[in-house]
């Protein structure tokens, strides 16, 4: 069966599905050009206000094929070199896509997976899920901007740990450590993640477009410059349309309406 990348509407939320389920919903090529078309897609419509990431069936995504990397052996280098900047073009796009991205993670999230679900905003996983950053388990470095996430994310010792040994850890003890968002019930996963979804959609999104921009930029920008930034983001939304309206909405004790 052909990896495909599908989409479809809940509302005002984009939900993509990998569908690989032969293969644990491995990746490839095909899904992550997919995968940067329906950002772009979503970046550009008004009726899109957040987009949520599953894995099709049981699985939320076993990271790369091996058969086709143990294939990619006897080829240039540069032929990994392309597949992995697809993949890399992929998790950019994810991180600046100025709406929020949720994981929903049922069953296995492992390898390329793992670094997938980490550039999201927010993983809502299933507490029988299962990561694991497995590329140590067959000889390999991570890739997907796993070190990037998980040594910001996580003490230094704890992220050698896991990318190092390789080793399973559940969705309970992620959550503990602050990077996954909310542990749902076995199959949950997606319901919980489309209702944490709503949420957010109900919110100014020229003011989370802002704060992920901020959050993003806060790692390597220096204090005044990072000052700076939230001073222009403020002034510019307090002159949006939407600051009248959740203002007016606040003082007249109702629910607001933005756009």
């Amino acid at each position: 069966m052909t990896a495909t990348l599908k989409s479809h509407s809940h509302g005002q939320t984009m939900v993509l599905s990998i569908s690989n389920p032969d293969l644990r919903n491995a990746l490839g090529p095909d899904i992550y050009a997919a995968g940067i078309e329906a950002m772009n897609v979503a970046e550009g419509s008004a009726e899109v206000r957040s987009v949520v990431i599953q894995g099709e069936g049981a699985h939320f995504c076993a990271g790369g094929d091996l058969q086709r990397l143990r294939a990619n052996r006897s080829l240039p280098p540069e032929h990994q070199s392309q597949s992995i900047e697809g993949l890399h073009n992929w998790i950019e796009t994810i991180r600046a896509f100025p709406k929020p991205v949720i994981a929903a993670v049922e069953g296995s999230c492992a390898g390329a997976g793992f670094s997938l679900a980490l550039a999201c905003d927010f993983i809502v996983a299933a507490h029988n899920s299962v990561f694991v950053m497995a590329y140590s388990n067959v000889g390999l470095s991570p890739d997907g901007g796993a070190s990037w996430s998980l040594m910001r994310a996580l003490p230094r010792a704890t992220a050698l740990q896991l990318l190092m040994f390789g080793d399973r850890i559940e969705a309970q003890r992620l959550q503990a450590l602050g990077v996954v968002t909310q542990v749902s019930a076995p199959t949950d996963a997606l319901q919980d993640a489309l209702t944490l979804a709503e949420r957010l959609n109900g919110r100014a999104p020229n003011a989370l477009a802002s704060i992920k921009e901020l959050c993003n930029d806060a790692d390597t920008a220096s204090l005044h410059t990072q000052l700076g930034a939230e001073r222009d983001h403020f002034v510019r939304n307090l002159h949006h349309a939407n600051a009248g309206e959740g203002i007016q909405a606040f003082l007249e004790k109702r629910a607001p309406s933005y756009r």
